[in-house]
């Protein structure tokens, strides 16, 4: 019937309220004959819905990579925010990616979805997609990229919700780590790694 085992303290009826609204409005999406992200035959019945939507997800990565072959931009960056912030923020960053999409592709597409929802705000995953042109698809991923974390600073929101900051986003995570947690930061390096061997120069510099 599409049931999981849930972890221990989750509500065995919110989520089949959730599920069974978004069965039944994907339901309504292929009988309106809209074109959806996964196979229509999730639509014959909650288990098969559960199990097409489990074999998308960890699907996604390798199809990420089959198209970044065949010269298409495609990635994902997530942030958190507090429910009170997050509609301002949702406009803010479709309306920026896609205006650095236009601008530097001549078009594309930008997803939201929700991974992890707390009592305080969502984890919004955003995927952007959009055809590259040979040997310009580097510059015109920066592009986007930048447009998209400008936003999510310029919001308030973090540059990423529990994955790696690393040197990519290091320049949007210093707008946002407070100066004290940056001190109290530097001093465990320098406690628990003096001669700098973990991550040297990628969230303190040397």
């Amino acid at each position: 019937d599409g049931f999981p085992p849930l972890h221990a303290g989750m509500s065995r009826e919110a989520w089949r309220a959730a599920f069974a609204s978004a069965f039944a409005d994907f339901g309504r999406r292929v009988d309106s004959g809209e074109e959806t992200e996964l196979d229509p035959y999730a639509a014959e019945s909650p288990g098969e819905f559960f199990a097409v939507t489990s074999e998308a997800f960890f699907e996604a990565p390798y199809l990420q990579s089959a198209l970044v072959s065949l010269g298409v931009l495609v990635d994902t960056f997530e942030t958190a925010v507090p429910w009170s912030r997050f509609e301002a923020l949702h406009a803010d960053v479709v309306g920026s990616v896609t205006e650095a999409l236009q601008r530097v592709c001549g078009g594309g597409r930008v997803s939201c979805r929700f991974t992890h929802v707390y009592p305080d705000g969502p984890a919004p995953y955003y995927t952007f997609l959009a055809m590259g042109r040979p040997g310009e698809e580097l510059a015109q991923w920066k592009a986007i990229k930048r447009a998209a974390s400008d936003a999510l600073a310029e919001m308030g929101a973090t540059i990423t919700h529990h994955h790696a900051v690393g040197r990519l986003h290091r320049p949007w995570y210093e707008k946002e780590r407070p100066p004290l947690f940056a001190a109290a930061l530097r001093a465990t390096k320098r406690a628990l790694d003096p001669a700098g061997i973990l991550n040297p120069g990628v969230l303190l510099d040397p």
